[in-house]
């Protein structure tokens, strides 16, 4: 009895001391985490160049929009620009984009009951007037179900109003987005289906200005096809205060229309990885735009975000494990061929993505990371990278699951993890698909705080793996 005591209290003794070891090496390692996280914040905010990228991205290129010659200049720019930072390969990735052309003419004019002319932008992917005047009287409705409840008596031949604002009680800017895009994706179609001549729809942002936001909108099978302009949210109210009172006649004129298929392409660049060479961890933005202004925020600072990531782990003599794949995406704005195109050719190759972190949300404050993945793997990859929250709680980041990013989202199907980058939302929409979307609404500093966060994260990962 008493050997049995003591070789139970022996064992106790062992266990102890084993546990106390591992929780020393475990807080050693933290350390040195930490440490490194830290360096890789220094060397960005010290040395990083991604301001300056997007700085000749958006002054030297301009717009970006798929099939445009800005966008092959675009291509041009980013494939040059990667084949200087280091990657054992860049190349090219086709993919087929539909290019739509805004046109020469873009007006709206409030006729009656006085004339002044509105902030405009037409949608895309919507047809315009030929460059003909196209007038009618204005109804104003807040959703695509109250265009069926007022059916053809009310709606034909009326240019059908949308005007449901974002919901500015929504701390998440992109909820209040969510909660209202709808009637500028959809609102077209469901308003010719009862005999509408054009819409107009409010301005998707929540500030109160005379900036107009374009934007996509798609035509359901089978209904004709009608003009849909964006107008602005002060002359959005401007034109509900007045059918308050009165009747309101609007004029439109545009020559906006699609033009068909087109070849373009994604960039993309690899550093082969020293360990696990065939699991992947990617991060990228969108190099495309809409033709207004020059894609700063969206996504050209998802682009820069994503080749610093790369020029500072290699800056810092960082061997990474897996491979590390950069991917400029084509056509996210309209169409998403870029992302679709990347997924189908990665499934036909067989190769698998272990992580993909997008950055689509613009160049502000990074507030955290949010994940996304197959439902058989999502939870034990959260539980695994919420052991690496301390690390990146002091930088202001958080953790939360709900959603990655549009051009990543194909490869949900290869089970691995899915990232999106977090800023801050509160301006977002204020430069969303407008013109004022330039350099000038881009703070270098937070710029250079998104890509260290992102930097951080995938360095987590590749150095730990997800299992």
């Amino acid at each position: 009895m008493t050997n049995n005591i003591l070789k139970f209290l022996f064992l106790l003794t062992i266990i102890h001391f084993t546990t106390i070891v591992k929780a020393q090496i475990d807080s050693d390692q933290q350390d040195k985490d930490a440490q490194y996280i830290k360096q890789i914040h220094n060397n960005i905010l010290t040395e990083g160049m991604c301001y300056d990228w997007l700085t000749e991205l958006t002054t030297d290129v301009g717009a970006r929009l798929a099939g445009s010659e800005g966008s092959v200049k675009g291509v041009q720019f980013m494939e040059d620009l990667m084949n200087t930072l280091g990657f054992d390969k860049v190349w090219k990735q086709e993919c087929k984009v539909n290019y739509w052309d805004r046109g020469d003419i873009e007006e709206v004019y409030l006729t009656y009951p006085k004339i002044q002319k509105l902030n405009a932008l037409s949608l895309g992917n919507m047809i315009g007037t030929n460059g003909q005047l196209l007038e009618a009287d204005i109804l104003e409705v807040t959703s695509l179900d109250e265009v069926e409840t007022l059916g053809n008596e009310l709606v034909k031949g009326k240019i059908v109003f949308y005007n449901r604002p974002m919901d500015p009680t929504q701390i998440r800017t992109f909820n209040a987005y969510g909660g209202a895009v709808d009637q500028r994706v959809y609102g077209a179609s469901k308003a010719a289906e009862y005999g509408a001549v054009a819409v107009l729809v409010r301005s998707m942002t929540t500030r109160q200005d005379d900036i107009p936001h374009t934007g996509t909108s798609v035509y359901a099978e089978g209904i004709k096809q009608i003009p849909a302009i964006s107008i602005s949210t002060n002359d959005a109210n401007l034109l509900s205060d007045l059918l308050k009172k009165e009747k309101v006649r609007v004029s439109i004129r545009n020559n906006a229309k699609p033009m068909g298929e087109r070849v373009s392409h994604s960039v993309i660049g690899e550093i082969k990885g020293s360990e696990f060479p065939n699991e992947i961890i990617l991060v990228g933005g969108h190099l495309d735009s809409w033709d207004v202004g020059a894609g700063a925020h969206d996504d050209g600072a998802g682009c820069v975000h994503s080749l610093q990531v790369i020029k500072t782990l290699l800056d810092m003599g960082y061997q990474p494990k897996h491979t590390i794949r950069c991917v400029m995406f084509q056509n996210e704005e309209n169409g998403l061929a870029g992302g679709r195109e990347y997924a189908r050719i990665s499934n036909e190759n067989g190769e698998y993505h272990l992580a993909a972190l997008e950055s689509d949300s613009g160049g502000f404050v990074p507030r955290g990371f949010s994940f996304d993945g197959h439902a058989e793997v999502l939870k034990p990859f959260y539980r695994h990278v919420s052991q690496w929250l301390p690390l990146l709680e002091s930088y202001g980041l958080q953790f939360s699951t709900g959603g990655s990013g549009a051009d990543i989202s194909p490869l949900k199907s290869q089970k691995g993890l899915l990232i999106g980058l977090r800023p801050d939302s509160q301006r977002y929409f204020d430069y969303h698909h407008t013109d004022i979307d330039r350099i000038e609404a881009v703070n270098k500093r937070e710029l250079e705080l998104g890509a260290a966060a992102m930097t951080s994260l995938i360095y987590l990962i590749d150095k730990y793996g997800l299992k």
